[in-house]
């Protein structure tokens, strides 16, 4: 430790928008939502207390609406997150169930209210998917704006910072981080939150530095404290030496190089030093993603995830809403493909809370194509607006969680009856819109000779398909370690799957993770995997790395990873033979 200098401390947690920063910490002070006492309310006196709640509610939503109108040009196509915040204030679960709280049970609002977001947020946090889980978080953010205005606590207000800081919090809203003023905020840290968080999307789309889920940084970092934020490692560091801050200045300057590289690799053809073009795609969960594909050089929509619109209502989206969002996409990034995957949740616990079906294992239960084809109403209803959207570009429809044959051809049926609804009423779609079926269980990889007669194209999500067949769960700690992408056995059943598609002579893509690491591309090249979509950040560099292989080369090696008996021996040969594809490797490490 240098003489006079406090200790430099290292904090650890989830890298939520990459980048650098450097500067001095001011602390977003939040007091007064976390604490909520219960008192008695007389009988008289409810009317009075049901007011004051919807009072509250009403300034949140007025809140939101003033953001939205006063976003700035580049976070206009992300306002409909805030948008679902307002249709959350509604939603019979927290609004509903707060008033029937408070009269039932005499009790003052702010108590009503807390353990109505208690019962919500236990909800989301059934879910297995951890992007629908991660969800909770909107329900904390959207609760929040509503008990200060109950307690009195102070709103934040991040755009009336003037200093050059880095925000440090408890936690930001999307409605919080949407007020961030580039010229004067670096960066902003937080004890919460998560990468697939919507505070996450937007400080990706700000291009500004963020680490979430810190724990305790609100508790250990000072005001004026000068720390250090690593929006890739997912680190920050308070009281940096001087060495350390010499080697984040050259780290910063190498990032901003890096990005650079990034703003042209993007612009270029995925083209292999043979000549065979690969299509790079990115993956989207919002509409208003679509842009940041382009921007990073996508070659269309691999994957766009349906499921927000679903999420957090009292009802169902009716068709024209579904169709306004598929539109713009496909608008947006006309003449590119956009891969249209259908609902892929449980319905009863994304949309009313109050589903009467208990799953104990919801992972294996009721979920995706199953849920679908179960409801046919909700499920015609996307469909018809898929097609409809498909005449305004070239679109594909993507079927989640498929298990066995029935599931494909009941779905091709329920599309077809939709098909025919839309010519009876005279609304244009395409005809030859290409099918697909998600290979994310592994009795799909067994069957997919079958499979492949019926459909166009497959699309591997690696995600579902790792945890599924090496019978873990990413999110638990004991075993989250043993997830892996290069274990023998998925590296088999991709070749299997691939091997099918090909000798059938139908598309075989990837959507999972694995297509978004650079260092992979060799492996999925050889094994024939003809187009890779992927969060959109990644693109670049996987365009880049696709463009220094020769596609006859990964043949000749991925006969030598399929040798290999463990995933440590393949990951070993990777390394050895290709380490050299991450151009940023000396940023990361």
């Amino acid at each position: 430790m240098e003489k006079g200098r406090p200790p430099e401390i290292v904090l650890t947690g989830v890298a939520g928008s990459s980048g650098i920063c450097i500067g001095k910490a001011y602390l977003v002070d939040k007091e007064g939502v976390d604490l909520v006492e219960k008192y008695a309310i007389d009988r008289k006196h409810l009317l009075a207390e049901v007011r004051r709640f919807q009072n509250a509610v009403k300034a949140a939503r007025d809140e939101l609406l003033s953001i939205i109108d006063s976003a700035p040009e580049d976070l206009r196509r992300y306002t409909n997150i805030l948008e679902t915040h307002i249709t959350m204030l509604q939603d019979k679960a927290l609004y509903d169930r707060t008033i029937e709280t408070i009269r039932k049970e005499c009790v003052n609002a702010e108590w009503a209210f807390k353990k109505s977001v208690i019962e919500v947020k236990a909800m989301f946090q059934d879910i297995t998917d951890a992007y629908l889980r991660q969800r909770a978080e909107d329900v904390v953010h959207v609760s929040d704006n509503v008990m200060r205005n109950l307690t009195g606590a102070k709103s934040v207000k991040i755009r009336d910072i003037e200093k050059r800081v880095i925000l440090v919090a408890k936690d930001l809203s999307p409605a919080e981080t949407s007020q961030i003023k580039l010229d004067r905020i670096k960066g902003f840290v937080t004890d919460r939150g998560g990468k697939s968080s919507h505070t996450s999307i937007i400080a990706r789309a700000l291009e500004i530095p963020a680490v979430l889920a810190l724990a305790n940084a609100t508790r250990t970092i000072q005001n004026d404290d000068l720390i250090i934020v690593d929006g890739t490692a997912g680190i920050v560091i308070i009281h940096p030496s001087e060495q350390t801050l010499e080697e984040y200045k050259a780290r910063s300057e190498a990032y901003r190089r890096y990005r650079n590289f990034i703003k042209k690799a993007g612009k270029l053809e995925a083209k292999t030093t043979d000549g065979i073009l690969i299509p790079v795609m990115g993956n989207i969960e919002l509409h208003g993603e679509a842009e940041g594909v382009k921007i990073y050089g996508g070659d269309g929509i691999g994957l766009y995830r349906t499921e927000f619109q679903y999420l957090s209502r009292t009802d169902f989206p009716t068709e024209q809403d579904l169709y306004e969002n598929y539109k713009e996409v496909v608008s947006t990034m006309g003449p590119l493909p956009v891969t249209i995957r259908t609902l892929d949740i449980n319905g009863d616990k994304a949309i009313a809370y109050n589903g009467n079906m208990v799953e104990t294992n919801p992972a294996l239960g009721l979920r995706a194509i199953r849920y679908c084809l179960k409801n046919p109403e909700v499920f015609s209803v996307q469909l018809r607006a898929i097609l409809r959207a498909s005449a305004h570009g070239p679109v594909r429809i993507l079927f989640p969680m498929i298990s066995c044959l029935d599931e494909v051809i009941e779905a091709k049926k329920l599309l077809k009856q939709a098909e025919l609804l839309l010519e009876k009423q005279g609304i244009p779609y395409d005809p030859n819109m290409r099918i697909g079926a998600m290979i994310e269980v592994p009795a799909a990889v067994a069957i997919a000779d079958i499979l492949a007669d019926h459909l166009d194209f497959f699309s591997i999500g690696t995600n579902d398909l790792i945890q599924y067949s090496l019978a873990i769960d990413r999110g638990n700690r004991d075993v989250a370690h043993l997830y892996n992408p290069l274990h023998p056995a998925i590296l088999r059943m991709i070749k299997h799957t691939a091997d099918v598609a090909i000798d059938k002579g139908i598309g075989i893509y990837m959507c999972g993770e694995m297509a978004g690491e650079s260092l992979y591309a060799p492996i999925l090249l050889g094994m024939g995997v003809g187009e890779l979509s992927m969060n959109p950040t990644a693109i670049p560099l996987v365009k880049s790395a696709i463009r220094s292989l020769g596609f006859e080369q990964t043949n000749d090696f991925i006969r030598e990873v399929l040798r290999k008996d463990r995933a440590d021996a393949v990951a070993a040969l990777v390394e050895d033979r290709y380490g050299d594809l991450v151009e940023d490797r000396a940023y990361f490490k």
